[in-house]
């Protein structure tokens, strides 16, 4: 069954204003409830006229008594389709934005700890305990992007050794020498102060 049949009379009114605004259903052209019910909405008749009320008091549609619709206006009907799709957008964004900010917060503390399982589990890492992981930003237009670890001497220009990297929500712990840093990508470092002084800079060095 087509999607509208389960859609309410205002999601059946867009729909037809979507279909005069493309020019399917053009102005001056006549339809009638019925077709319009049993060619494509499979509601009840109650639904239609619902619908019809709804496009007449916006000037889309214009209804006789006995009952037949005529089109009336396209540009009303863009209107209606612009101001129901900016409230439906707005709505949307917000609960994008709030689950967005749930996702992060979780991979967050995700990220949290498995940098403190890092820290204190790995051998390699032991004598490196005193120093707090520092988490530093691939900005855009800086010379490391597209270059490998390796390819870099991330450890030789700076002393700094990088733990984990951060892409988006995926987190790689001990990236290897051949992972290519991309822009906005999160590396993880560990090393005493000027370590992480040297570490900055160089990962802001222009092209």
């Amino acid at each position: 069954m087509h999607d509208q049949a389960r859609a309410g009379y205002k999601s059946i009114a867009l729909d037809i204003a979507q279909r005069i605004v493309s020019g399917e259903l053009p102005e001056n052209s006549k339809i009638s409830g019925r077709s319009l019910l049993a060619g494509q909405y499979h509601v009840s008749p109650e639904t239609i006229r619902k619908a019809m009320v709804l496009l007449k008091e916006e000037g889309i549609v214009a209804v006789s008594q006995g009952k037949e619709i005529t089109i009336v206006s396209a540009v009303k009907a863009h209107e209606y389709i612009s101001r129901n799709n900016y409230l439906k957008s707005v709505y949307s964004l917000k609960q994008e934005i709030q689950q967005l900010m749930a996702e992060k917060r979780g991979v967050d503390r995700k990220f949290e700890d498995l940098l403190s399982e890092i820290v204190e589990a790995s051998d390699r890492l032991k004598n490196l305990k005193p120093y707090n992981p520092v988490e530093l930003k691939i900005k855009p237009d800086t010379h490391v992007i597209g270059k490998t670890i390796a390819g870099l001497e991330f450890w030789q220009n700076t002393g700094a050794t990088i733990i984990a990297l951060r892409r988006g929500i995926h987190v790689s712990i001990s990236p290897g020498p051949h992972v290519v840093l991309l822009e906005n990508d999160v590396i993880v470092v560990v090393g005493d102060d000027a370590a992480h002084r040297k570490a900055l800079q160089f990962l802001n060095m222009p092209l």
